[in-house]
């Protein structure tokens, strides 16, 4: 395609998307139904160059102020994500020069907010979470997630899926710290390897896999996946039951449910029941109240801990609908407890980095829940044998799994574990 229509097409691209109307997933794909034009590597542009920009917005927007023409043309050039020759030729003379002086600027010049790209409400409360620690946080925020997979141990095991890849030209080594994980180089297209195709392997980052883990759901048990969504946590603690048992996965919305048969047709599971409830007081949760051995609750939240996949949520968030989301959670873990069966375990998740959502929610619901003993998720971790178990968990003793990418290479997460009392 000619270096003048790819340019426009990415301009067009991120005007619909800079209008965060949609998710920026959703915004790509649409387009790209709309434009079949576009080949697999003229699409894996496209969607890299929208990435870039929502990645550093504020230092586009910045450096955009200096050059003419409309905005998301400037924006387009600044986060080009093809060869810079092939660029070139798409460019004006005025344009060119522009982009060289943007090129000249020395990466330590623009102010805090153009180099760390991320919105006050977001970056206020993590600096003053990390101290200093927040500025390798915010430059692994920066770049992409890497591709982890789940091995489904029903159908085969970590080294010789390991083995099936390999053979068909895709690097993939252990995870650091999950037993089940394979993290591959690249991004394959994994739709067409049989492994995936045969349910062997799922797609699901290596801290989503460590909250299943610390459920430590096992055979026979009754579970419940309280925030199921697509699935990824049930299927990984359905497997981990050995396909025996009961194992619910509840959500609000019956699309997300949907989104979640085809995987659990490939996973081989039967034990799955998918249970689409109004809310978190639905008759249905009522009826199961002190039954379950296991509760995950993977609460709604702000996603921060998602900004490498996802990186327009820290622009289409804001402090008003945190609070809602504080109010949803704590709804949410309070009714999710009482499906819980004394000796039972109770685990809350969010995939936020933020201590309103996480430690804040947790240390509430301790307070108002007596009879929830709180289980250090550090010697959780060590009985389950995962590596640097203490190196994973943060708070007094341990008390919080707490994941970052920057440190370990996952997305960011947050678990809190209790066991309910007799």
């Amino acid at each position: 395609m000619h270096p003048g229509a790819l340019l426009d097409a990415c301009t067009e691209l991120l005007r619909r998307a800079l209008a965060f109307e949609h998710p920026a997933d959703a915004v790509a794909a649409r387009y790209f139904r709309e434009h079949r034009q576009f080949g697999p590597r003229e699409r894996a542009l496209l969607a890299d160059t929208l990435y870039a920009v929502l990645r550093r917005k504020l230092l586009f927007e910045q450096l955009a102020r200096s050059g003419s023409g409309p905005r998301e043309r400037r924006l387009a050039i600044l986060g080009f994500a093809g060869p810079r020759d092939f660029l070139v030729a798409a460019l004006s003379l005025p344009e060119q020069d522009w982009l060289h002086r943007c090129d000249a600027v020395p990466p330590a010049e623009p102010l805090e907010p153009h180099r760390h790209n991320l919105p006050d409400w977001l970056a206020g409360p993590l600096r003053a979470q990390l101290g200093e620690d927040f500025w390798p946080l915010a430059e692994a925020l920066l770049g992409p997630a890497p591709l982890d997979l789940r091995v489904n141990l029903l159908a085969a095991k970590r080294a010789e899926v390991q083995r099936e890849l390999a053979a068909a030209g895709i690097d993939a080594q252990p995870t650091p710290y999950s037993p089940w994980g394979l993290r591959v180089d690249g991004k394959p297209a994994l739709q067409r390897v049989d492994a995936f195709v045969r349910g062997a392997v799922e797609v699901q980052d290596e801290g989503s896999q460590l909250l299943a883990l610390l459920l430590d759901a096992r055979r026979g048990e009754m579970v419940a996946d309280f925030c199921a969504g697509a699935g990824g946590k049930t299927l990984a603690i359905g497997a981990a039951m050995r396909n025996t048992g009961r194992l619910y996965a509840f959500d609000t919305s019956a699309h997300r449910l949907e989104a979640l048969k085809p995987r659990l047709g490939r996973s081989g599971l039967s034990n799955v029941h998918p249970v689409a409830i109004a809310h978190e007081r639905d008759e249905r949760i009522k009826r199961l109240a002190g039954k379950m051995d296991r509760v995950l609750v993977d609460a709604p939240c702000s996603g921060s801990g998602t900004l490498r996949r996802h990186p327009d949520l820290k622009w289409r968030q804001s402090p008003a609908a945190l609070q809602a989301l504080a109010a949803t959670q704590a709804a949410v873990l309070a009714s999710a407890a009482r499906l819980v069966k004394p000796g039972g375990r109770l685990v809350y998740a969010t995939c936020s980095l933020l201590p309103a959502e996480n430690e804040a929610i947790a240390e509430a619901f301790a307070a108002a829940h007596a009879d929830f003993q709180p289980l250090p998720a550090a010697v959780e971790a060590a009985r389950l044998k995962l590596p640097d178990a203490a190196g994973l968990c943060s708070g007094p003793h341990g008390r919080f799994l707490r994941l970052w990418p920057h440190r370990h290479g996952t997305d960011g997460f947050f678990a809190a574990l209790w066991q309910r009392q007799g």
